[in-house]
Formats: structure tokens, sequence, C-alpha cells
């Protein structure tokens, strides 16, 4: 309830998406290793894929949550398949974050970066050009509030949106 959801987008399995969240036509999400759980005010744009998909050859696997904070913005084409993000993160067009990373909070994954290391990044640290060089940034990356709010009153002009299936516990 509250998110914006266009009908376009492609959700498998169990998600469960946060207040003022807005999912774009044509983003994936998608939960077969386990239940995805999206904070509030994030923003996820076209083409953008989230995957919880265990890709391992290992028999047993094991069934893992992702955990996704608030004020994050995904960006057009990027994609996603680790296990923990903070909150006020930036994953810019065409980024890859692996399944073994970890982001904390604030930090800018660079456009066209792929991180696949095995690592949970310090606060703050952006990720940028051809090498994914590293530096730690001075700010936090400012939330999209105005971003979001311009699209949830234009995206329902324009496409149908989903229905939220579950009833919000009071």
């Amino acid at each position: 309830p509250g998110a914006i959801v266009c009908n376009e987008c492609e959700l498998k399995g169990d998600i469960s998406i946060g207040a003022k969240t807005v999912i774009h036509p044509k983003a994936r999400i998608v939960a077969e290793s386990g239940p995805i759980i999206i904070g509030e005010n994030n923003l996820i744009e076209e083409q953008c894929q989230i995957l919880n998909v265990d890709t391992s050859s290992t028999e047993s696997q094991n069934e893992s949550v992702m955990i996704i904070g608030n004020n994050n913005t995904f960006e057009v084409g990027s994609e996603v398949s680790c296990l923990k993000i903070g909150d006020n993160n930036i994953v810019e067009a065409k980024s890859y974050l692996g399944r073994n990373s970890n982001l904390s909070n604030g930090c800018i994954i660079g456009a066209g970066c792929k991180i696949t290391s095995e690592e949970t990044m310090e606060e703050n640290v952006v990720v940028y050009g051809g090498e994914c060089n590293r530096r730690k940034g001075l700010d936090k990356p400012v939330p999209q509030h105005l971003q979001i709010d311009f699209l949830c009153k234009v995206l329902p002009n324009y496409h149908h949106l989903k229905k939220s299936t579950k009833k919000p516990t009071a």
C-alpha cells in the first residue's frame, strides 16, 4: 500500500514493497531463492533487475532473504543480486552488484561499474570509472523525494498500476 508499481513490470515470488516506492515499467524483480523485502521511498527504474536467485552449483541451496533499505535509487538497466542494501544508496545506470557484495549506507555505484567481490562496502563509498576506482564521498547522496512525489502523481495517468495483494497490518 502506498507504493506505485506499474503493471508492465515483472514481479516473481515473495516480494514486499514499502510505502512510496516507485517501480517503473519493464523493471524485473525475481525472488526465487527467498523473499525480497524492499523498504520505503525507493526508486526502481526501467530495465532494472533485482534478483534473489542463487546460481551456485551446490545442491543444498539455502533460502536467503534479500533486504533493501529506504531511499535507494536503482537506475536504468542496473542489475542487483546482493542480499543486503542499506539506506540512501544509488546504483547508477548499467551497473552490476554481485550476490556476495553488500552495500551499507550512502554508497554510489557509478554507471557501468561491476562489483563482484565478497565484501560489505563502507558507508559513503563512491565507485566510479572504467576501472571501478573507489573514494570516500563527502556527503550522503540526496534522497529522490521530489522525483518520487512527481512520479506518484504522473505514472498513474499513463500506466496501469498493480493492486496490493496483502492488506497492511494495523
